[in-house]
């Protein structure tokens, strides 16, 4: 069991450190808005992880398997959404370079980062690719109720642990003042790999 615990949480450790939009807008948020403001996307995307967590110890590639419509559904609409992140963050960068003002206007109003947080999660192409496959592998028939339990918790506090270190990263000082200086930059940057990530999940189903 110790190494069954061991194996999900290195594979899962690495999943999280792979660039995706949930890095993306957890460490634009600390380095824009606060730490607090981050941590509340932090929770958001946290939430997220723990339901694909939950729909994949209960069969998540099964039901995606014999229900195909289901996973395109899935697929088209986080797409979708990715690409309207990528757009809002466009916009911003423009509206920066044409007014010389950081405002971070693409994202979300204070107090609405958690719901925006978990969106980006339940949105996240990586989310139904590693949960829908490669997480399934460790939880087959085989793995008892207290060791999904385990695996459950283990999960979702290993990600709450991860994405509270970027959070915490990012909203040093010395990051907000190079988030400032560079911020069109970052939010144009930004903008094209939220396009791009909802792009190749629509084009790819």
């Amino acid at each position: 069991m110790l190494m069954l615990f061991l194996t999900v949480a290195m594979v899962h450790l690495i999943a999280l450190m792979s660039p995706g939009p949930d890095f993306f807008f957890v460490s634009q948020t600390a380095a824009s808005r606060s730490r607090k403001e981050a941590m509340m996307g932090v929770i958001g995307i946290t939430l997220g992880v723990l339901v694909w967590a939950a729909v994949a110890l209960m069969g998540l590639h099964l039901l995606l398997q014999k229900m195909a419509w289901l996973h395109q559904i899935i697929t088209v609409g986080g797409g979708l959404y990715l690409c309207w992140m990528g757009w809002q963050l466009l916009k911003s960068a423009r509206a920066k370079k044409q007014s010389g003002d950081d405002t971070p206007v693409a994202l979300p109003a204070r107090g609405r980062t958690f719901m925006r947080g978990l969106l980006t999660n339940l949105s996240n192409p990586k989310a139904v690719i590693y949960f829908g496959s490669v997480f399934s592998m460790f939880v087959g028939d085989s793995v008892s109720g207290g060791e999904r339990l385990g695996i459950f918790l283990l999960i979702v506090v290993e990600t709450l642990a991860w994405f509270s270190l970027v959070a915490l990263v990012f909203a040093l000082p010395k990051m907000r003042r190079g988030y400032q200086r560079l911020a069109k930059w970052i939010d144009g940057v930004a903008g094209v790999v939220f396009a791009g990530f909802g792009i190749a999940l629509i084009v790819n189903r």
